[in-house]
């Protein structure tokens, strides 16, 4: 059996439904799951933030899904919580696709969820934005700058697309740069950081806004 999380469904002919999967160990897999109908739908379990097993058959991009189960209770999410898991799956579905692996983003995402129902945190977004950013190879060092110095927590950088930070006038303090990569941003970090992340994933999200962006930034009014 493998495990994994459903990102987005869409209906597929008579009893069934296309299912865009995050799997353990595999990544971004497009399926076709027979849901049935009545009492005996699996369409209830079929849910975002519901942790499944299941097994996978076919070798073309878009996959058999069959005997489906629950792994555990849902991970319970609501009110910024909610839209923060939105956003996420969002966030793979636009830049992950099905022959694309993501095979190492299921454990930073189910950890992420799990932040997440016990409260909701803005740095664990940041973290996962920088395990994804790296899966798919755009995320510059948070160790070393574009001459191979050291990034020293006393400076600051700016950011140089395909080249990395460069130390002098910037907008990205060096301590906020270091507390990224160890995962301990403070409260005082989470502008920046979040304008970094934002300006890194821009060339891969393109000019369509996302829409879980749009519904938290409503919720916030």
């Amino acid at each position: 059996m493998q495990r994994g999380y459903l990102l987005h469904t869409s209906a597929y002919r008579e009893s069934s439904l296309l299912v865009r999967l995050l799997v353990d160990k595999v990544g971004r897999v497009d399926a076709v799951a027979r849901v049935g109908s009545g009492k005996r739908s699996l369409k209830s379990i079929l849910q975002p933030f519901q942790p499944l097993l299941f097994e996978l058959s076919g070798r073309s991009e878009l996959r058999s899904m069959y005997q489906i189960e629950s792994a555990s209770p849902a991970v319970p999410l609501s009110g910024d919580a909610l839209y923060a898991g939105m956003y996420l799956n969002e966030l793979l579905m636009r830049t992950l696709s099905s022959h694309q692996t993501g095979e190492s983003l299921f454990l930073p995402y189910h950890r992420t969820l799990l932040q997440l129902a016990r409260s909701f945190d803005e740095a664990s977004l940041r973290y996962f934005e920088v395990h994804l950013m790296h899966e798919l190879g755009c995320m510059p060092s948070l160790s070393h700058d574009a001459a191979g110095e050291t990034l020293s927590a006393e400076m600051t950088y700016r950011y140089l697309t395909e080249a990395g930070f460069i130390a002098g006038e910037g907008r990205y303090q060096g301590a906020m740069l270091q507390r990224l990569a160890a995962e301990t941003l403070q409260q005082d970090d989470f502008a920046s950081a979040k304008h970094l992340t934002r300006s890194l994933l821009a060339p891969l999200l393109g000019d369509k806004p996302l829409l879980s962006r749009q519904l938290f930034a409503g919720r916030k009014r």
